[in-house]
């Protein structure tokens, strides 16, 4: 098997710095000591095929706020990369399709404002990314910080028949946590769906992601990286 296309690294970016939050809250905040190009960087000298960027500044405030931070990832990440954060428009797709990103997360959109979603998946079809972010089992949406009442599932069969992607399921209480994964919730999604799934949240070593492997179709790990739980370059 090869890790470097399973394994999709995160960058999540805070005020333009590389951060990791705890469980989702903004109030647990750890910021790294490295610039998100530079990361970058490393993470295509590796040789990974994809990179997970989140601007989190963005998901609160409804749009991004880190481009020129993205914009120094792309130029030095040869392989695809995925935003998201803010990604609620149409305009804002266009923005990061102008610089080259391949692939868009959007959730929140989905959620609120179903019409807007549907017509940025026509606009860029087989290039969005459902986001479902759950937390207590229920789908939480504006950087996490509000929970809906809808189940993951439910929110994911309401688009399963549009041309998106697939699916990024974020289990939020184990997010940032170190805690392992919990491969029983991957499971039961994909018995709903039929598209392409990423798994995120919990991962703490590479016995995680080989637990994953075969379960779904890749697997966002961060704090394990920077932590050194997970160490790259073996990989």
């Amino acid at each position: 098997m090869d890790l470097r296309s399973f394994i999709i690294p995160a960058i999540d970016i805070k005020e333009g710095k590389v951060v990791r939050l705890y469980r989702g809250s903004f109030e647990s905040v750890k910021e790294y000591p490295l610039h998100p190009e530079e990361v970058a960087k490393l993470f295509n000298e590796i040789g990974f095929k994809r990179l997970h960027v989140v601007d989190l500044d963005g998901s609160l405030e409804g749009m991004p706020k880190n481009i020129e931070a993205i914009k120094k990832i792309r130029k030095v990440f040869s392989g695809q990369i995925q935003v998201g954060g803010g990604i609620r428009s149409l305009e804002v797709c266009q923005v990061l399709d102008d610089e080259g990103i391949d692939l868009f997360v959007a959730g929140t959109v989905a959620l609120r404002e179903p019409s807007i979603f549907k017509s940025i998946v026509e606009a860029f079809p087989d290039r969005i990314i459902l986001s479902v972010d759950a937390k207590r089992g229920k789908v939480a949406v504006s950087g996490w910080q509000e929970e809906s009442s809808l189940g993951p599932e439910e929110l994911a069969l309401k688009f399963e028949n549009l041309h998106i992607w697939g699916y990024l399921y974020t289990n939020i209480e184990k997010d940032g946590s170190l805690e392992g994964v919990d491969v029983d919730i991957y499971l039961k999604f994909k018995k709903f769906v039929k598209k392409p799934l990423l798994a995120s949240g919990g991962v703490s070593s590479l016995e995680d992601v080989k637990r994953l492997y075969g379960v779904v179709e890749g697997v966002i790990v961060g704090k394990a990286i920077y932590e050194g739980k997970l160490n790259i370059k073996e990989i």
